[in-house]
Order: C-alpha cells, then structure tokens, then sequence
C-alpha cells in the first residue's frame, strides 16, 4: 500500500505541480452571489464544489490544500463546510492536504493525529509545526504506517513569511541553523519509514519550503533530495516561478496557489463590466479561478 505522499509525487508527475488552495474566505466571494444562498458558509461550499469538479475536468492541478482556519472562523457551520470540502476532495480523486499546522505534546498531539486522520475530518496529509520539540512528531508520524491509515504529513521547515527569520534561521552554538536541525530530523524519519516503504521514492513526512528567496533553494533541495516538498508563497506572495522550479527538483513538491487563483475574478479583463455593475455569477468565478490554475500550471511546468 502506499501512502499519500507517495501518491502525491506520483499525480503531481502526471497532472503538473500546482496545488489550489482552498482558503475560501467569504470575503472572496462577491456580496451579490452571497445572497443567493442561504449564508455565507453554503456559498463557500458552492464555490468549493464547483472548482474541485472544474479542476478535475481540466486535469489543471494535483491536489488542493484546504486551510482550516477559513473555516473555524465560519463557527459550526464552517467546519460542517470544511469537513464537506476534504470529503469532495477525496472522492474526486485527489489528495487532500488539510493546512492545521498543528504541535502539541503527548496525549494532546495525539488526539489532533485522530481529529485529521480519523472520523468526521479525516484527510490524507496535514501540516505540522515542529517546534515544540521532535517529541510532538511522533503521535502524527505513526499514522503514516500502512496499519493506521497510510498518511503523511508536511512539517514547517523554511515557511515563505518575513518573520521565518526570527526562528528557522538562528544560528546553533554547534553549527548550522534551526531550521537545518529539523531538516536533519526528517531526514531521520526518511531513513525509519524505509522499513516499511522500502519500494517508495519519497518519504512519507515532506517539507514546507517557500518559494519567496532564491538563496535557499538550491541548498535546500540539494540537502533533502528525497523529500517531497509543499510549496508556498508562489503567487499572491511574490514566489517566482523558477525558485519554484529548483524546489521541484530531484523528489519534487506542489506548489501551492490560494489567492491567485481564488481571487482571478478581480483581475480578469473580460469581468470588468460584470464587477462594476454588480452583476457577477458564479460561473464567472469559477471561470476565471479554471483559467488562472491553467495558466499557473503553464508557468510552473515551463521551469
């Protein structure tokens, strides 16, 4: 059996890097198409819906990343949404990557591990802060064991925002840089996951690797050449496409796209009378986010 990463490497080799991020806030969505549903948190599910069927029809994308924190904000009804929009995900084929980020210790990390990879939420890959110490690893990492589920995770290695500096990058008494010491750390769970996935080509714990500064990312990808990487910062963020293309080198990643594509319609040309007057659908929506992943897509296989 393989287990997700795995599974992830191989559809982004067939579809292309690009991950559509599904951080749908409501705010997103234009105050005249809110009105046709019966709240907020139904037209996110709407938009949802029909950009996972649109992306599947255009084969434009390998897996979408549903960040948790649009829905927790939504209460109740949101995370009834959010558990709708990991289920549609997965039932068309893709992986689902759910952004929790979470890390806590012992029986607590344990119980986040049952939340998303068990029960009403259950999904296929989650991200993980490492900083409360590698201890908070294992409870999640146990999942990825065939007899458990086959799951995999992403943990925080060198995010995209400005404020990485002030931890990833500290230097060590000993040598090296904070963010290394967790690198070596995957590294160690790489080499224990081939007791059981000895036929796999990459880990089934990844790496997030932003995709903001190109002095990095060579040294980066030389350094774990086989661990999948989660990309972001491509974007809305400022990411370039060619850091991006050294990152997915050798074991390879997904490149992440929230805004971009989720927020096309406010740039798209051809919607500008229909923006002025008010009078947008959601087609045109979805219209515009299909061709703003299409043309990500593009961008990102042309490195």
């Amino acid at each position: 059996m393989k287990h997700a990463m795995q599974k992830l490497q191989e559809d982004a080799k067939k579809f292309g890097p690009l991950c559509v991020g599904l951080d749908t806030d409501p705010s997103y969505i234009p105050e005249n198409i809110i009105k046709n549903y019966s709240s907020a948190a139904e037209a996110v599910l709407a938009y949802n819906l029909a950009l996972i069927e649109r992306i599947k029809k255009d084969q434009s994308a390998c897996c979408f990343k549903i960040q948790v924190a649009y829905y927790e904000a939504m209460g109740l009804k949101g995370m009834e949404v959010y558990a709708k929009t990991v289920k549609a995900v997965r039932d068309a084929g893709f992986v689902a990557i759910s952004d929790i980020k979470r890390g806590d210790i012992a029986a607590t990390a344990g119980a986040y591990a049952r939340a998303h990879f068990t029960g009403d939420f259950e999904t296929d890959i989650i991200t993980i802060n490492p900083y409360m110490g590698f201890d908070t690893l294992k409870p999640f990492t146990e999942y990825t064991a065939a007899e458990k589920g086959s799951k995999a995770m992403f943990v925080l290695l060198r995010t995209s925002n400005p404020g990485m500096v002030d931890i990833e990058q500290q230097e060590l008494k000993d040598g090296g840089r904070v963010l290394d010491r967790v690198g070596n750390e995957l590294n160690n769970i790489l080499q224990e996951s081939r007791k059981e996935y000895a036929d796999e080509t990459c880990s089934p714990v990844g790496a997030v690797v932003g995709c903001t500064e190109e002095s990095d990312a060579r040294a980066l990808r030389d350094a774990y050449p086989e661990i999948f990487f989660l990309i972001p910062g491509y974007g809305a963020q400022g990411g370039a496409a060619k850091i991006c293309g050294i990152l997915l080198e050798k074991c390879g990643g997904t490149v992440n796209s929230s805004r971009g594509i989720l927020c096309a319609w406010k740039k798209d040309a051809s919607l500008e009378e229909k923006r002025n007057a008010g009078t947008l659908t959601m087609d045109d929506l979805i219209n515009a986010s299909a061709k703003a992943a299409i043309d990500s897509k593009t961008e990102l296989m042309s490195f």
